[in-house]
């Protein structure tokens, strides 16, 4: 059972994460919900097509402009509070590595703390099990926040997502992190190269072999970029086949950038693996 918040989610039931980006230079939206309403706008249009989660980012995670953590709160704490008031069953999570914008944005009344960078600030989850609220665990291979991939390299890419990710869960269930609220992910592009991330794609049945559910952030990123040699505007059927690949291959949580796409895609992967069924059965009836 995975437990976030107010929301309980079955073993078979995917999840989409939406992302709203707190940011004026974002990789995909150029800064469209930097500001307080376009980003209300989009919290709620993303809950009205499905989304589950609302994943509030206050940092871009490439190289940019230096944030520091007064401003990251600045980005995300009041927003959260705002969220919650408008959206009170909405799972709220922030993207977050640092335990000063993890401690403002639980106690504004988010629900998970997505960590993108690997635990590079062990207090993180300190934070989290000192709310009881959910945390992401991501293999980062040892990045440094807003830093990008230079010839990184490993004897076995998998291997190393799975001693860094579920170290890092259970690290925070020995915290006090609530068992049922610890995700993995895999963490496409950070610290990978293209064909590392095409590599956990593939092998993801090794991480749901785990028991940890398992969250992948694969929208629109450089991997589906670079391996159709498209730009970020042009990589949605790339996401949404990554998607389809990682559903059937038992990801749990999707965090998108377009919900309804992704909504429609999960929905088809359920039914033809029979844990759904269709909207409806003319076919064939009458």
């Amino acid at each position: 059972m995975l437990r976030l918040g107010k929301r309980e989610f079955a073993a078979h039931q995917p999840v989409i994460m939406a992302i709203v980006n707190r940011t004026p230079d974002s990789f995909y939206d150029r800064g469209a919900t930097f500001g307080e309403r376009a980003a209300l706008e989009r919290v709620a249009r993303a809950v009205d097509e499905g989304a589950d989660i609302i994943d509030v980012g206050g940092v871009k995670a490439g190289p940019g402009e230096e944030v520091d953590a007064a401003e990251e709160i600045r980005r995300t704490a009041g927003f959260v509070a705002e969220v919650r008031r408008r959206h009170p069953d909405v799972v709220i999570s922030v993207d977050t590595w640092r335990h000063e914008v993890g401690e403002a944005a639980c106690a504004a009344g988010a629900d998970l703390l997505n960590d993108a960078w690997g635990g590079v600030d062990p207090r993180l989850a300190e934070v989290a099990a000192r709310y009881r609220v959910g945390l992401v665990c991501t293999h980062a291979g040892g990045a440094e926040p807003r830093t990008r991939p230079h010839r990184v390299r490993y004897d076995d890419v998998m291997a190393d997502i799975l001693r860094v990710t579920v170290g890092l869960a259970e690290r925070a269930v020995a915290l006090g992190v609530p068992r049922e609220g610890v995700l993995i992910d895999p963490g496409h592009d950070f610290g990978k190269s293209t064909r590392h991330s095409l590599e956990a794609t593939r092998r993801l049945p090794e991480m749901t072999e785990t028991g940890w559910p398992v969250l992948v952030s694969l929208s629109n990123k450089d991997f589906v970029g670079e391996t159709l040699d498209l730009p970020v505007r042009e990589r949605l059927l790339g996401t949404l086949a990554t998607t389809a690949v990682s559903a059937w291959l038992g990801a749990r949580v999707y965090r998108v950038h377009e919900v309804e796409e992704t909504r429609q895609v999960l929905r088809m992967v359920a039914a033809i693996a029979g844990h759904g069924v269709p909207a409806v059965a003319r076919r064939g009836l009458a």
